[in-house]
């Protein structure tokens, strides 16, 4: 788009700002310190603004270039900038104990849907100490406050973390670091470091204020069958 056209264009919208009473002449000259007359024979394209005088007139009015432009024009630099659809895949953001350990979630236990890019689940390695191929493999849950101060600063109240349910093995992700896990506890579930000692699964929290748990493995069970899956993202709102 040329120079001269955007000058029009941003002729027209001010104008029509001021056809609707929105906006003045005057109240332009102040907000932009022009004189009146500057502003008056830029409207009557009797001349024509510099660079720095159109940029002026735009921070006045909190506008942008992308504002002078026409949909036309913009649906093309959107369609280039906007990654297509099937690079994403919908993660079901969970809400309850059964939300999170029925192999297949149900509609009723989600809450919301989020995006992911698929790229990113990809990369993320798997490894299931019993069968998982059945189970859909991402979820999302939130935290609420004893949970995310439980296992602070790596989570926080509110955070929402994403599950994947095809990790349930106790090897660690990445060398010298503990996984955090999303385990079944008390009718509902936990996060939190998993050991095990015997037939006893012990829970341990990452702020050392909240108490260690202790879970006692039921008979023709393992650990593993405790496991909901590794966290594996953490996001936090702001």
């Amino acid at each position: 788009m040329s120079f001269q056209k955007l000058q029009d264009r941003l002729r027209r919208r001010l104008l029509a700002q001021i056809a609707a009473g929105q906006l003045t002449g005057l109240g332009l000259a102040d907000m932009t310190g022009f004189q009146q007359a500057h502003i008056s024979n830029f409207l009557n394209r009797k001349r024509a603004l510099s660079l720095a005088a159109m940029d002026r007139v735009l921070d006045a009015m909190r506008w942008s270039v992308v504002d002078l432009m026409e949909d036309a024009e913009l649906q093309p630099r959107v369609q280039r900038m906007s990654p297509p659809e099937d690079d994403y895949e919908n993660v079901a953001l969970v809400e309850g104990a059964n939300g999170l350990a029925q192999p297949i979630v149900a509609a009723h236990h989600v809450r919301e849907v989020l995006k992911f890019k698929r790229s990113f689940l990809r990369r993320l390695r798997p490894d299931a100490a019993s069968a998982r191929a059945q189970w859909q493999r991402f979820v999302l849950v939130k935290v609420d406050s004893r949970e995310g101060m439980s296992m602070y600063p790596r989570m926080m109240p509110g955070a929402t973390l994403l599950i994947d349910r095809h990790y349930n093995s106790l090897h660690p992700y990445r060398r010298a670091e503990r996984n955090m896990y999303a385990v079944r506890y008390a009718g509902g579930w936990t996060i939190k470091y998993v050991e095990v000692a015997g037939k006893t699964l012990v829970l341990r929290p990452e702020n050392q204020e909240y108490p260690v748990s202790v879970v006692s493995i039921g008979e023709n069970e393992s650990a593993t069958d405790y496991i909901l899956g590794r966290v594996c993202h953490v996001a936090i709102e702001t």
